[in-house]
Formats: structure tokens, sequence, C-alpha cells
């Protein structure tokens, strides 16, 4: 734990105890716990939050790399394919009138 051996923490511990006071100790040593405690659970959300971003960022990549496969396999599929299927039926485009055209008058 940073680098502190047993008799350094103990000589912590007894100067604490001097300066504080036996009253205010368990108190600061409470309130150093609460601390610590808060800080490893912040620490545990961002590694969290880290780790999900990166595993986002992972999908993502892969989605985009499956969109980029797909027009290149359906542009293989369909230059292979006979072309009198293609011709055979109209687009959409052909079948509905353009918004330019006048109406027809029909006297």
């Amino acid at each position: 734990m940073f680098g502190i051996g047993m008799q350094e923490l103990l000589l912590i511990l007894v100067i604490a105890l001097i300066v504080l006071g036996p009253k205010k100790l368990p108190e600061v040593a409470k309130a150093l716990g609460k601390a610590m405690n808060e800080f490893k659970r912040a620490t545990n959300d961002i590694k969290e939050s880290l780790e999900l971003d990166q595993s986002l960022k992972t999908v993502k990549k892969s989605f985009d790399t499956m969109n980029n496969a797909q027009p290149a396999a359906s542009a293989n599929t369909s230059a292979s394919g006979p072309s009198d299927v293609k011709a055979a039926s109209p687009s959409h485009e052909e079948a509905a009138p353009k918004a330019n055209d006048p109406p027809h008058a029909s006297s």
C-alpha cells in the first residue's frame, strides 16, 4: 500500500493520536474512511465508463465495417445476376408522374 511499512504506519498513527487527541481520532478516521470509499467508488465508475465507451467503439466499428461490406456484396450479386430481370421490372420513378408535367386535358 503506497510503500509504507508497518513501522511507518505505527509512527503515523502515534503522531495522529498525539496531535488530534483520543476524542477526535475516531471521527477523523471515520471521515477518512468515507473519503477513501467515495474515491474508490468514483474510480470504479470512471473505469466502467471507459470500458463501456471502448466496447461501444468496438461495436460501432464492426457495424461500420459491416455496412461498408454490404454495398459491395449487393453490387457483386447484381452484376452476376441476369440483366433481363432488372430491365423487365419498372422502377418507381418511371411509374410515378413527374411534378413538372402539366396535367393532361381530357377534352
